[in-house]
């Protein structure tokens, strides 16, 4: 199956406005019920309206997962993505006193209830640390009203802009993901050609572009001002269960290592013969490059997760055979790719838009780790499944780096140049860039006014040009790509959590090819079923690690210079 099978979450229309109402009802008496009087009851009382307010949140999740992939297969179906938003706002706003009354509990009681609900303490743990930048009942129930047509209706409209964006090539109209597939062409003419028409429809979009980005800037600075959170990025830190001092320290620690990339460019460069590398160069092939059919993409994941575990074939094999992914682009489709883990009545549900290049098998390859870990994570309590960004993202790089050390042993020596050169360029992709979108975004939301898109421009180009040096040329034409990138209007300060996961991934995949853990792939499986009930520095700790220790990034940069010398010093012979 290469579509969406969506009745596994309701068959029809009459299933789902039934569902709604039953869940409208419930939740109105839990209201009812609860409301001013967490403070009443007992821990054995208040552990069995968690659970109750749990089944309505899933409740919840279900009818807005069903609503929002209806929209990412069709963009134009938006009105029906903002109808089903606020069915639920009215079950969300019955809901909307349970953690703020929590939080009002005195210390003792709080602390009390939060011991005995076992399974449930680091939810209720977090939620505490969120309690002061927490505001009134009153306060909170105008903003769940306000939020769809704040931040959320500027990513629908980024969403819908970006998914209508058809760009001229050849005498076809090509859509995003099309056109910078041809960034991966052999022919240099193509690329260029490409990177150049993909520029004049982002240009002519800038306006809308640029007025996006500025508004989801001047809400965070709101949001900021009014819940007292010191900076723009702090937030996400507190979601993603990481200090700021650690996240300081990734980016420093990466930055510092900059020349890796610079010497890897510059390799290339003399590799491909170019006088100057140029900004759509990055990903020419070396090599012969390969293409990878969706069925042969199938067949390696199968085997590499098998190779690792039958746990990890399994899931992937129920995801092909039933349903669990749509795989190649539509029009009006979503761009990027993306696994929704859905509730655990049913199962997530996988977005491509496969273009049979080398870098969708590992796009695959990349979901489903997200799904494995969706998947095994349905074992705790559904307001435990959800896991911070950074442990979130280590479960997808990790199975990106089954699938190479798999297919590296099956490709011919040309082949097999094609691929570390193109790892290489995955892993500063996911490192180095994501450290360049960070900083980026460091600047923006630092800036106190509305910025031009010329601002904005200048500032991406110098933190771009940070990571490459003097190993490739920036064109103008560069200078806009900022404005395709989702993260920076879906996801504030979500990027660093892509480099927070490759280094993690290679000190633990190093760490597995080496043997010195035994029972490492049983602790591995056991760390992704813990979905969100540890936090990530606990689940690390579990194999020897501690993010939080200075020296700890500097394994993963080592296993990055192996990498690179190993790909010089093959070249050079």
């Amino acid at each position: 199956m290469l579509e969406w099978d969506l009745s596994i979450l309701f068959k029809d229309e009459k299933t789902l406005q039934n569902y709604i109402k039953k869940h409208k009802e419930d939740s109105l008496l839990f209201k009812q019920k609860f409301e001013n009087q967490l403070c009443n009851l007992n821990a054995n009382n208040f552990l069995k309206a968690l659970k109750e307010f749990e089944q309505i949140n899933l409740a919840v999740s279900k009818i807005l997962t069903y609503a929002y992939l209806i929209f990412a297969k069709d963009t134009s179906c938006g009105r029906i993505y903002a109808k089903y938003e606020e069915e639920c706002k009215e079950i969300e706003e019955n809901l909307l006193f349970f953690e703020l009354e929590f939080c009002t509990l005195d210390e003792t009681k709080a602390i009390e209830f939060k011991d005995f609900c076992q399974g449930y303490e680091l939810y209720l743990q977090n939620l505490l640390k969120h309690k002061k930048h927490q505001l009134s009942k009153a306060e909170e129930r105008i903003i769940l009203y306000l939020s769809n047509t704040g931040s959320n209706a500027f990513s629908r409209l980024f969403d819908e802009s970006m998914s209508a964006l058809k760009i001229p090539f050849e005498g076809k109209k090509l859509s995003e993901e099309e056109i910078l597939s041809k960034l991966y062409d052999s022919n240099r003419e193509i690329r260029k050609k490409a990177a150049k028409n993909f520029t004049k429809a982002l240009e002519k979009n800038s306006n809308l572009l640029t007025f996006i980005l500025n508004m989801i800037k001047t809400e965070r600075k709101n949001i900021c001002l009014l819940r007292n959170y010191e900076n723009a990025e702090i937030s996400r830190h507190l979601s993603n269960q990481i200090s700021q001092k650690s996240v300081d320290a990734l980016i420093n620690t990466t930055q510092k290592h900059f020349n890796l990339v610079e010497k890897f460019y510059k390799r290339k460069k003399q590799i491909l013969g170019f006088s100057k590398l140029k900004d759509y160069d990055r990903y020419a092939p070396i090599g012969k490059e390969k293409k990878f059919s969706f069925e042969q993409s199938k067949e390696i994941i199968l085997k590499s997760f098998k190779a690792f575990s039958p746990e990890f074939e399994k899931i992937a094999k129920e995801a092909f055979e039933e349903g669990w992914i749509d795989v190649y682009p539509k029009d009006k489709k979503q761009g990027g790719a993306f696994s929704h883990p859905a509730t655990p009545d049913t199962h997530p549900f996988i977005l491509l838009n496969f273009t049979e290049q080398r870098r969708d098998l590992f796009t695959l390859a990349h979901e489903l780790g997200h799904t494995i870990h969706q998947k095994l994570s349905y074992s705790v309590s559904f307001l435990n499944q959800d896991t911070p960004l950074t442990t979130a993202e280590m479960a997808s790089v990790f199975a990106e780096m089954l699938v190479f050390d798999y297919i590296k042993t099956k490709l011919k020596k040309d082949e097999l140049i094609a691929l570390y050169a193109a790892k290489i360029e995955d892993i500063f992709a996911t490192l180095y860039r994501q450290i360049n979108f960070t900083c980026f975004e460091r600047r923006i939301h630092a800036y106190k006014d509305e910025l031009s898109k010329e601002q904005i421009n200048q500032i991406w180009i110098e933190e771009s040009q940070k990571m490459f040096k003097s190993s490739v040329h920036l064109s103008k034409n560069y200078a806009l790509w900022w404005s395709y990138i989702p993260h920076f209007i879906h996801s504030p300060f979500y990027c660093y959590a892509y480099a927070f996961a490759q280094l993690l991934v290679l000190a633990l995949y190093g760490l597995y090819k080496s043997k010195k853990c035994e029972n490492f792939k049983e602790l591995y499986i056991k760390m992704l079923s813990s979905g969100g009930s540890v936090s990530p520095k606990d689940l690390i700790s579990m194999f020897g690690f501690d993010y939080e220790d200075k020296n700890f990034w500097e394994i993963g940069i080592k296993e990055i210079e192996k990498l690179v010398d190993e790909f010089c010093s093959k070249e050079k012979k």
